[in-house]
């Protein structure tokens, strides 16, 4: 690691500090609306880069990446279909939460259902960020890290010692920006972080193309093409990580949940000025992500031909890649924008536990009239500590069997379902009662589990054993048996969400709420519609649906 090196990356690093104080230091940070809203302040480019990179931090590009290298385009999947549940968020949702001036989705299912269901909503939220996806994103920050630029032999340790030192310096860096920054310092770090991770990483697969062409993009992407066609197939095959089907069933439910229910995505959008900017934002965020393919599924094939698929663990073919085609001078300037992007989801990740803990937990636990500064002190508190468990928690990660990616939606399923199910019911229906959210929201959990950790294992470890007993030994076939002897996870989330919407139906039915809660308008923003969403959606729509038609 050079001078140069360090000195880009503590400039770019610094740069995005400075500006990010700068633009909020007016901001009452004491303030509910001010800390976990950034005073309702933001407009549609910077929410669009805050999603943006919320979302695309390093387990969301070494993760897919990863997936890529061991099977090719169709894991593009989890990207051009989020921009669909995006245009669904945009056009449904949104009016549907902005128009009540909500601060949180618990806050809008207290409105709905009742304060328990809040509570519990909250929980499960909060279970998610601190067990799942806070040292996911810790753990795949340090592992590209470590990798991109040698790490345990600069630093003469293990790898297993590096990942430790790389997770809480990250963590700890992280816990500062969020914790004492409040959305407003997130967001303006994230927007300047989005455009620098856009154009780094638009830079990685034209530079990975040229040095399989010699030196020539068009003839290297020729011959990744002509050399690699069975990564250039979108429709996935039983076996494989997304089977075809599962795109119509538990992917749009997981991408809907995702984009249209989490917490810490929509907080960005909680921020807008008004219904309109949150609008533009959430679709020019769909745009963008329709062609971030590019940046987290392309090098992974890139790097399955330059590497000849010889890595052991998929999960370094992003890191891997960087540190063998990136230039020694933009190295720098790519290691901060990706410790940006790192940051940005973490920081991201934390705000919000720190919102709903103090919006939504402390008053309703510990103390009903607690004034903005006591809640706002109360959030920070168990965001400092949230952050610290998950940075114990992430080094584990590295253990997971089926890779980064795999494991982030294989354990999101358990909670997705349930809280996807409660919201749009709550959404669409007046008369299902709290009982049946609450029903359904710890069912809906303990239904998933028994299916992934019990029921999936037992029906597919059988079926491989009486192949066996037949005398079949071919693998390839083997692994056919074992898909088709239980659902695929995302086909799992289909039928239980079904399930869950039918039982709170059924709640509905035979104990209907007595007490219809009335609709009102918040008079906070200006909640008008954009009028050019639908037709942006519907080409936005059109653009993603396309994709499959070309590589089919």
């Amino acid at each position: 690691m050079g001078v140069l090196t360090l000195i880009s990356f503590t400039g770019f690093t610094l740069f995005v500090a400075v500006v990010a104080w700068y633009a909020t230091r007016k901001t009452d940070e004491k303030s509910a609306d001010g800390y976990y809203l950034g005073g309702r302040s933001l407009g549609a480019v910077t929410i669009a880069g805050s999603l943006l990179l919320t979302n695309l931090s390093a387990e969301q590009i070494v993760g897919l990446n990863g997936q890529a290298f061991s099977e090719g385009l169709m894991v593009m999947a989890w990207e051009t279909l989020a921009a669909i549940a995006m245009v669904f968020t945009a056009i449904f949702l949104l009016p549907k939460y902005m128009k009540k001036g909500i601060t949180t989705i618990p806050e809008f299912i207290e409105n709905r259902f009742d304060k328990q269901t809040k509570a519990l909503l909250s929980i499960l939220f909060l279970f998610a960020y601190g067990v799942v996806l806070l040292p996911t994103i810790l753990y795949s920050g340090s592992l590209a890290f470590s990798t991109m630029f040698d790490l345990p032999e600069v630093l003469g340790m293990t790898p297993w010692t590096v990942i430790w030192i790389c997770v809480w310096s990250i963590g700890l860096i992280g816990m500062v920006y969020a914790i004492f920054g409040g959305l407003k310092a997130v967001a303006v770090s994230d927007l300047i972080n989005a455009i620098g991770l856009l154009v780094g990483g638009l830079l990685i697969p034209v530079f990975g193309l040229m040095l399989i062409g010699d030196g020539s993009f068009s003839k290297g992407l020729n011959i990744l093409w002509e050399t690699n066609p069975d990564k250039f197939v979108m429709k996935g095959a039983v076996d494989s990580s997304i089977p075809f089907g599962t795109v119509f069933t538990g992917m749009m439910l997981a991408q809907v949940y995702y984009w249209g229910t989490n917490q810490s995505i929509l907080q960005r959008v909680f921020g807008a000025k008004s219904l309109k900017e949150g609008q533009k934002g959430m679709l020019l965020a769909g745009f963008v992500k329709f062609l971030i393919p590019i940046i987290v599924v392309v090098p992974g094939i890139i790097s399955w031909h330059v590497f000849s698929g010889q890595l052991d663990n998929p999960d370094q073919a992003y890191p891997a890649l960087v540190a063998k085609v990136l230039p020694a001078s933009l190295t720098g300037f790519f290691a901060a924008v990706l410790f940006g992007a790192v940051l940005s989801s973490f920081n991201s990740l934390l705000n919000s536990s720190a919102t709903l803990f103090g919006f939504d937990l402390y008053k309703f636990f510990f103390k009903k009239d607690a004034s903005d500064m006591e809640t706002v002190k109360a959030g920070k508190r168990f965001g400092l500590g949230l952050g610290i468990v998950s940075m114990i928690i992430a080094p584990f990660i590295a253990n997971a069997p089926d890779g980064l990616f795999s494991y982030i939606q294989q354990s999101l399923g358990s909670l997705s379902v349930p809280i996807l199910a409660v919201v749009m019911t709550g959404i669409l229906t007046k008369k299902v009662p709290a009982l049946g959210a609450k029903v359904v929201m710890i069912g809906g959990v303990l239904l998933y589990l028994i299916s992934l950790l019990i029921l999936e294992p037992s029906f597919r470890e059988s079926a491989v054993e009486l192949a066996q007993a037949q005398g079949i030994t071919d693998a390839a076939q083997l692994s056919i048996i074992k898909a088709e002897a239980y659902p695929h996870y995302l086909h799992v989330m289909g039928i239980l969400f079904v399930f869950n919407i039918l039982v709170m139906l059924l709640f509905g039915k035979i104990k209907p709420k007595k007490e219809i809660t009335k609709e009102e308008s918040t008079d906070v923003i200006d909640i008008t519609p954009w009028k050019y969403a639908f037709v942006i959606g519907a080409f936005i729509s059109i653009l993603v649906i396309s994709t499959y038609f070309v590589f089919s």
